[in-house]
């Protein structure tokens, strides 16, 4: 173990004094007098720029604000071009000082520092109106900054120490070596490929209308998964990581998924069953338990179901696929209701089921081409009972506040046609007490004719 530490400190050594002779020799290549005159026009190039940045900068405002009838995209492009301002303007001005320079000398080196500044210059523009494709900020930041070091040290002709460098600091576990630079870099670089890909993607699936909502969904979901799991396993394998080694992980997630993880890999199975047998989908209304509601989005392990009262119920995928769930526009949106009441029986009962239905019809939201029916159901104890059938397209809008609505019109057209809806009525009478309008007592309260009092004769 010791001589290992030794040989790594020698390599970390002997790479950092390579690195470092690079600088030093590309350093020494700069006091040329010729190059020192380049390096000072760079920079009162740079510091022109920057002043002719601060002019411009109220112009160009004013003009970008009369251009607001313009499409979003191109005012998108004018933002990043005003924030990029001060280095478009210097890139120009440093070209122009090569122009400049390429006319006055015909030796190239009277030229090559503002060559070489200039080509950088615009290698950091290019990086940054590139790294505008890229939506998460500090994925464009590390971006920005990772692309603008390598490419100043290609065009320093540094890049090849500076590697070695890198390489000589890298992690090592017995014959598996891991430079973590590489590592950062070139993970960073493929997940953000899989997510400009996926959303990408994501966008052209939901757009496709001869796809059904949740098998959309479905292939969204599994193109998500695949695309960020071959980012992580090609990240792995080209750091060199021995993917063999991986057959212990999976194991022990194995066992942790038979001892712990049950509910949350039935919950995922289950979601990937309901996108593919289409039994709910987005925008259904379902009824599970006493939960009624409009399904809201289908999610890896829950639906997520918003009631008429604005609350959001996360039901996990397993209920729905082992409980019973009412869907009312599985297959089409309409949905009959039911009400039922009871009129006298001196009423005719021909006329209270026209009534009944022209009542159900006055209704908005009751269908037309589906006229409402209306039965007797039977001869009740004090009334005859009725059931008034009708049907709706829009279980999203509620079904009490129909419901309402119809026995509200039932209860106005009952009363314009003078149709009772009766109750039924007790009679109590107490032991002992005499009747109103004083009628003899019960039977039971009159002595029998034997046992009645001499005296009374």
């Amino acid at each position: 173990m010791d001589r290992e530490i030794v040989s790594w400190l020698q390599s970390l050594r002997d790479s950092a004094a390579e690195f470092f002779n690079a600088l030093l020799f590309f350093g020494q290549t700069m006091l040329l007098p010729s190059r020192l005159q380049q390096i000072g026009v760079a920079l009162v190039l740079a510091l022109f720029a920057w002043a002719l940045s601060r002019w411009l900068a109220p112009r160009v405002d004013a003009w970008m604000h009369a251009q607001e009838g313009r499409p979003k995209w191109q005012l998108r492009l004018f933002i990043v071009l005003r924030r990029r301002l001060p280095l478009i303007l210097y890139m120009l001005l440093i070209w122009g000082a090569v122009w400049v320079f390429a006319a006055a000398y015909a030796f190239p080196s009277r030229r090559y520092v503002l060559v070489l500044v200039a080509t950088i210059a615009t290698a950091w523009l290019g990086i940054r109106l590139a790294a505008q494709l890229i939506r998460n900020r500090l994925v464009r930041t590390l971006a920005v900054w990772g692309l603008s070091i390598w490419a100043t040290l290609y065009y320093l002709d540094l890049l090849d120490e500076t590697s070695s460098a890198l390489d000589a600091i890298a992690v090592r576990f017995g014959d598996f070596e891991l430079s973590a630079i590489k590592a950062v870099v070139l993970t960073a670089a493929l997940f953000t490929a899989a997510r400009a890909v996926t959303i990408g993607s994501s966008r052209r699936i939901r757009g496709m209308a001869d796809i059904s909502p949740s098998m959309q969904e479905l292939l969204v979901k599994l193109l998500r998964i695949g695309l960020y799991g071959a980012a992580f396993f090609i990240g792995l394998k080209a750091v060199g990581f021995d993917l063999t080694g991986l057959a212990v992980l999976s194991g022990a997630i194995g066992v942790g998924l038979g001892f712990g993880l049950q509910k949350v890999v039935s919950n995922l199975v289950s979601g990937v069953i309901i996108l593919l047998d289409k039994s709910v989908k987005p925008g259904d209304v379902i009824s599970i338990g006493d939960t009624f509601g409009w399904i809201e989005e289908l999610g890896a392990r829950y639906v997520s179901v918003v009631t008429r009262d604005g609350k959001e119920y996360l039901i996990p995928n397993e209920d729905l696929i082992t409980g019973q769930v009412v869907n009312w526009s599985h297959t089409n949106e309409f949905v009959r209701l039911d009400i039922f009441f009871g009129t006298s029986y001196a009423d005719d009962p021909h006329a209270v089921r026209r009534i009944a239905i022209e009542a159900a019809l006055s209704c908005p939201r009751v269908l037309q081409h589906r006229a409402p029916v209306c039965h007797i159901t039977g001869f009740g104890e004090s009334s005859v009972d009725y059931i008034l059938r009708f049907w709706i397209t829009d279980p999203t809008g509620g079904l009490t506040n129909i419901r309402g609505n119809v026995y509200l019109a039932l209860w106005d057209a009952f009363k314009a046609q003078g149709i009772s809806i009766p109750f039924p009525q007790r009679e109590v009478r107490i032991l002992g007490e005499a009747p109103a309008g004083g009628a003899a007592g019960p039977a039971s309260e009159v002595p029998p004719d034997g046992a009645r009092d001499p005296s009374a004769k």
